[in-house]
């Protein structure tokens, strides 16, 4: 009978090990050399909408018009005692304008705008540079526009750039604390899991060797293109998990054939990769489907995610097969737990639990149903939106400057909206048409640009993040001609929502399909491909459930010290379904073919 595929890839790789050891040495090495340098690398920005109007409209802006778009920086000056005409107020404008005029990817700052009461004033400095470059320049500057801030005078850098500096620093921080809690944690459940510290060490070495190297090759991608500064921090996370599962189950179906036949290990490396090897590769090809569906989402924030998380999968899978084979061997027992056992891990518990749900297997599926719709209810009171100003901590620049702006210049004053008339249309009229809607606070005088179009900049009566104000970016396009293009900050949330939304049915329902065409392809049994693509979508309506609970209603938000926005992030829905139908499929292909197996 000829050998499996995947027997023979493993027993080649384990009779071959010391050339795979080192052949992914060097890969990891050579490609490592370049990891270092990644994070430096992705952008922080990203966040548009592929083909939409708010998009058009900036291209225009900054094109047209000195750069004065959404991704201008702007500055706000404040004192509660002086005015925008006292000498040491003026001193601090000054000082703005002189630090965006020293940084290059700003163009001189517009003359300062002064509210009513004369103790807040806004400068604006145009972008000459693309998103990405625009958030590193914010970077540069904020630090030394914030010491610019005195007893008497409050100085801080806003707008779309400065939030998402301020939102990306905000979530690195984040990261680095989580991760100093997860990965002692981590270690011990690695250790409790595989019983010996040698074997612990597997998913580290699968997840070093696949992260690593496709970090090398993504800041190579990073060289041609943009990717997202989430690229990494998804990536890394992907990594480790699937590192963790794959391992433990090739090393799991490994111990129980080498128990059997301890004199032929490469034999017993050939039993694990085809029974635990198989099951590893489905569960692979399962997660790398669910990711590429994201890939038909037009943002590119989005799509460098995806692809940034199914390259890390890639290696970390190719590592599953080839370098976990070869370094598999009696060693992997060293170091052992008091309580492990050598022979393949059965647990009675376990086994009686198994045996009591089968004795009842309607009455628990109907109850584990009933349980799981009834987590996934608050999904039908489901709100989504863009991040608003709240994700911030209230000592943060742009959220600072953000406040200043919204009390001296009404609620809509710290998202404009941009509206671009082009040559040959009436701007006289359009400008009439858009102070008549209601919502419109104030509207001021069109500006021509270089090609002879006309930018009008109105203000809101409510909060950019609010939906008042992204109704009434749908209202604004419904009534002004057509070639009129409707941008700005609130503009450009709301297209990236619309989009989220109108685009969540089709990539959902391409992961179900895809889904439910592996499984059965790999079970070759209809009901049970059904059932698995049935029960997985419950889980992950109850996690979503459990999600708006915590995050849209602020049930978690004392525990876990945030602030609700009172809806959930637009991209998260959609993504996370992505990742944990992925994340469940993954299990339920385990669960399968052990069974099957056995």
């Amino acid at each position: 009978m000829r050998p499996a595929p995947l027997a023979s890839l493993g027993r080649a790789a384990h009779k071959h090990r010391f050339a795979v050891i080192i052949g992914w040495a060097m890969i990891a090495v050579g490609l490592g050399l370049f990891a270092p340098r990644l994070e430096s690398a992705l952008s922080g920005a990203m966040w548009e909408v592929n083909g939409s109007d708010s998009l058009a409209a900036r291209q225009a802006i900054e094109q047209n018009f000195g750069g004065f778009s959404s991704q201008s920086a702007v500055a706000v000056v404040h004192s509660d005692s002086l005015t925008a005409s006292d000498p040491q107020f003026e001193a601090k404008v000054n000082d703005v304008a002189g630090i965006f005029a020293a940084e290059p990817a700003l163009v001189p700052a517009a003359p300062a705008q002064v509210s009513r009461d004369g103790h807040t004033a806004m400068l604006q400095a145009g972008s000459r540079v693309n998103p990405t470059e625009s958030v590193r320049a914010a970077e540069r500057v904020s630090g030394a526009i914030g010491k610019l801030s005195d007893g008497q005078v409050t100085v801080a850098l806003t707008g779309s750039p400065a939030f998402w500096a301020d939102f990306n620093a905000v979530n690195r921080e984040g990261m680095l604390k989580a991760e100093v809690i997860t990965w002692p944690v981590t270690a011990v459940i690695l250790v409790l899991a595989f019983g010996t510290l040698a074997a612990a060490g597997l998913p580290l070495i699968l997840t070093a060797a696949g992260l690593v190297s496709s970090m090398g090759i993504l800041y190579g991608i990073t060289q041609y293109t943009d990717l997202s500064i989430w690229t990494l921090n998804f990536a890394m996370m992907f990594a480790l998990a699937l590192g963790i599962d794959y391992a433990l189950f090739i090393v799991s179906r490994f111990r129980g054939a080498l128990h059997a036949t301890p004199d032929d290990v490469n034999g017993a490396v050939g039993v694990a990769m085809d029974t635990a090897g198989k099951a590893v590769l489905f569960s692979g090809l399962t997660v790398l489907i669910s990711l590429s569906a994201v890939l038909l989402v037009p943002i590119p924030a989005f799509r460098s995610m995806a692809a940034g998380m199914m390259l890390s999968v890639s290696f970390v899978l190719l590592a599953a097969l080839t370098l976990l084979p070869a370094i598999l061997g009696p060693g992997i027992n060293r170091f052992a737990l008091p309580w492990h056992t050598i022979g393949e891990h059965r647990s009675p518990w376990w086994a009686r639990f198994a045996r009591r749900i089968e004795r009842r297997a309607a009455l628990f599926a109907i109850a584990a149903t009933g349980l799981l719709l009834l987590l996934a209810t608050p999904l039908l009171g489901l709100e989504t939106g863009m991040p608003s100003i709240s994700v911030l901590p209230k000592d943060r620049q742009a959220r600072v400057g953000y406040d200043l702006l919204a009390s001296a210049f009404g609620p809509g004053g710290p998202g404009p909206l941009q509206i671009v008339v082009p040559a040959g249309t009436d701007a006289t009229a359009a400008s009439q048409t858009v102070s008549g809607i209601p919502g419109i606070a104030a509207v001021f005088p069109g500006q021509t640009g270089a090609n002879g179009s006309t930018l009008i900049t109105a203000i809101a009566t409510t909060d950019p993040s609010s939906k008042q104000s992204s109704a009434l970016v749908g209202t604004l396009r419904d009534s002004l001609p057509s070639g009129v293009l409707v941008g700005g900050p609130v503009a450009e949330n709301h297209d990236l929502d619309q989009t989220l939304r109108s685009r969540a049915p089709i990539v959902m329902g391409v992961v179900l399909l895809l889904g439910f065409l592996l499984l059965l392809f790999a079970l070759q049994a209809v009901f049970i491909a059904v059932a698995g693509v049935l029960f997985n979508l419950l889980s992950v309506g109850a996690a979503f459930g459990v999600g708006a609970l915590a995050f849209q209603h602020g049930w978690a938000a004392g525990p876990m010290g945030f602030e609700s926005q009172g809806y959930l992030t637009s991209w998260a829905p959609l993504f996370f379904f992505a990742l944990v139908f992925a994340i469940s499929m993954d299990y339920t292909v385990f669960l399968l073919a052990s069974a099957r197996e056995h």
